[in-house]
């Protein structure tokens, strides 16, 4: 196994590389990775004729790379919300598209004012610490007439215009995206909104930042797209079920992290506007569903789960790293051991799905839980290795921000032919 290290923090292979003005940077989502970073593996491998595989599609940074280019490329994603800005992202959208929308974003900017409008307001729980009420009540009338317009307007006008609503209210919710996880601003942060309503009026902040969000989406929603991307609904864990076998020349993807952060809890104001989630069951149902979820009733799950006898982790060393960690805290100790025994299953179906030949490229990032360093990339190492991939190799592509420990890796691999 052979490791590269590069130990200088390199800005735009992370999320901050997704320009705003892009398709890429439609909706501010951290853990995002950068096109650039897919750009530079697309680069060094040849493609061909072959098909790229995303089994984590995430944001769809890879599908929209490879839709660019004119590569042929398949992702999945157990949250549909993700499959659907994945498919919102990388859909080659027609001139008729954006006038379309241009016009309903109109529409919509209408009911901001008039408050006795109809609303959709959705069931997010202690929704009053996300908005101001005025710019509540205004969203849930914008998403009504949203909805109502999705009734007779073509699907692919509607996605831009709830792109650009998703892009709206987060950027005007009490939310701050200055740590790695989305966080409430602090209340002395708070303070300075109702200053700003006095200079230009609430109704006014909503429709400015609704105008600024419904420009920069058309703009960036004509640039071309050579090959549309197929997103799929489905488990990382049982690729083989889900794909065809022997296919995928390339697979770039980066999957969660085994670092506690919950993708769902990340991204709960998208899904319940948009109605993916109606409470807090079905969110922690589905993070539980997801590999490395820990958010709501997930962790109460996760305290009582154990492996099976037939799913070892093949990484000399890394029973003792959970037994360390269980020494701290057997609840993370057991999150980590299911992390790692999620990816076994998964990287066995993904040998499957892979054609011979073909090379896998994992963008990943090492964890600290107290004291006991977590060598992710190292354990990925293993489990290529002992599914049957040869030529693995680990290359250190850039220091991360939080903790000194802290790289990230994209760890690569061959299919024998």
């Amino acid at each position: 196994m052979a490791i590269t290290r590069v130990l200088n923090q390199r800005g735009h292979l992370t999320f901050k590389g997704n320009l705003k003005h892009t398709r890429y940077g439609w909706l501010r989502l951290t853990p995002a990775y950068s096109v650039h970073l897919v750009g530079e593996i697309l680069d060094q491998y040849e493609v061909g004729s072959g098909v790229v595989l995303d089994p984590f599609c995430g944001t769809g940074t890879t599908a929209l790379v490879c839709a660019e280019r004119g590569v042929h490329c398949d992702t999945v994603d157990i949250n549909p919300f993700l499959v659907w800005l994945t498919t919102a992202k990388a859909r080659p959208y027609t001139a008729q598209d954006i006038a379309s929308f241009q016009s309903a974003v109109h529409t919509v900017a209408e009911v901001v004012a008039q408050n006795d409008a109809p609303q959709f307001q959705p069931p997010l729980f202690q929704i009053e610490k996300w908005w101001e009420p005025d710019t509540l009540s205004a969203l849930a009338r914008m998403m009504w007439r949203i909805n109502n317009l999705a009734q007779t307007m073509q699907e692919d006008s509607i996605a831009l215009l709830k792109v650009a609503f998703c892009r709206t209210m987060i950027e005007l919710s009490n939310v701050s995206f200055g740590h790695q996880s989305m966080s409430f601003k602090a209340s002395s942060d708070l303070h300075v909104t109702p200053m700003l309503d006095l200079l230009c009026g609430r109704e006014q902040r909503v429709l400015d930042s609704w105008t600024q969000a419904a420009t920069d989406i058309a703009a960036s929603a004509s640039s071309e797209i050579v090959q549309e991307p197929r997103a799929l609904l489905a488990d990382a864990r049982s690729l083989e079920a889900a794909l065809p076998h022997n296919q995928y020349a390339c697979v770039i993807t980066s999957p969660p992290y085994p670092n506690r952060m919950s993708y769902i809890r990340e991204l709960r104001p998208y899904m319940y506007w948009l109605g993916y989630l109606q409470d807090a069951r079905s969110a922690g149902e589905l993070d539980w569903q997801a590999i490395g979820g820990t958010w709501g009733f997930a962790t109460s799950s996760v305290a009582k789960w154990k492996p099976e006898a037939d799913v070892p982790i093949p990484h000399r060393g890394f029973m003792e790293i959970i037994e360390r960690i269980d020494e701290r805290s057997p609840i993370l100790s057991r999150y980590v051991h299911k992390y790692f025994y999620d990816m076994v299953k998964h990287i066995r179906g993904l040998f499957s799905v892979v054609r011979p030949g073909g090379s896998i490229h994992y963008i990943v990032g090492n964890s600290k839980f107290y004291d006991v360093l977590l060598p992710v990339e190292e354990i990925f190492a293993s489990l290529f290795t002992s599914q049957g991939f040869e030529q693995v190799h680990i290359t250190s592509i850039r220091k991360r921000s939080s903790k000194k420990e802290l790289y990230e890796f994209v760890v690569s691999a061959r299919k024998p032919m």
